[in-house]
């Protein structure tokens, strides 16, 4: 049994195979693999939409240190969930394809998205942020424990500046700009939509910031600094600044719930969003 699901997976290898069943999982064994910078150039500028695009980075090579630490992580896993299946592959984006806000985080954790396959699940980072995306209306439920769960985000959707789970919590700048074309890309297909643009921490913001700029947005030089709650306008589309939910922060009282709760109804206010979701 899943230790935080409390759902029975088919039993999976780790790191799982693509095309196996995992639960939104969109390769298989025919999805081109990015095996260098260049490879994730042309495979993120050529993804027809967000399905294609998700497949290709589901199954990315390009970073050789992240892809070995990655995938030891899954073969040696944590003790608590020493049963269960690791994803151990990148993490692609999640949610409404047609999202007003998009929720931009570092990188999948080494046995919270590593594990699970989405961003900010089956860790207590994912348990602060989910309890407050679901008191704001934005997730169907107030926890994110697995991608067996059943979790709905709802006119949201989250997307890591880096796919893959690095050492240390820490990528390298090499490291973000081979990833970087994964986020050039899904922010052109999501941007028509969206209205907000959610950075947790201050790695997120400038790699949000610096996409934006790619895109063609005007982003003001010098460039806005970080902070809880700040707050750049780029015509139709605001960037909010919000602390990361580590539990650096979390336990520190850095990020309270009432904190996180302010800026979800901020992002709320300036999605034009109304009502039940």
């Amino acid at each position: 049994m899943n230790a935080s699901s409390g759902v029975d997976p088919p039993p999976l290898p780790s790191p799982v195979p693509p095309g196996s069943g995992w639960p939104g999982d969109l390769a298989d064994a025919a999805t081109p693999v990015a095996q260098g910078a260049a490879g994730v150039r042309a495979l993120a500028g050529s993804a027809g939409g967000l399905a294609e695009l998700d497949a290709r980075v589901s199954v990315c090579r390009a970073c050789p240190r992240l892809v070995e630490w990655r995938e030891d992580v899954a073969r040696a896993k944590r003790r608590m969930f020493a049963t269960e299946a690791y994803w151990g592959r990148p993490i692609a984006g999640w949610g409404d394809p047609e999202a007003r806000l998009l929720i931009v985080g570092l990188a999948p954790a080494a046995h919270g998205g590593n594990r699970t396959g989405r961003i900010f699940t089956g860790d207590a980072s994912g348990d602060f942020l989910f309890a407050a995306l679901h008191r704001a209306g934005f997730a169907a439920q107030p926890t994110s424990t697995s991608a067996y769960d059943g979790q709905r985000l709802l006119q949201a959707r989250m997307l890591p500046a880096v796919r893959c789970a690095p050492p240390a919590n820490k990528p390298t700048p090499g490291e973000r700009d081979t990833c970087a074309p994964w986020l050039d890309r899904e922010l052109e297909l999501l941007l028509p939509h969206a209205r907000v643009a959610l950075a947790l921490g201050g790695f997120a913001w400038q790699a949000l910031l610096t996409a934006l700029s790619r895109r063609g947005l005007d982003v003001p030089s010098p460039r806005p600094a970080f902070g809880h709650g700040a707050e750049v306008g780029l015509g139709p589309l605001t960037v909010l600044g919000c602390y990361h939910p580590s539990q650096q922060n979390t336990f520190t009282g850095r990020l309270t719930p009432a904190m996180a709760d302010d800026v979800l109804a901020r992002a709320r206010e300036l999605s034009g969003l109304q009502g039940p979701l």
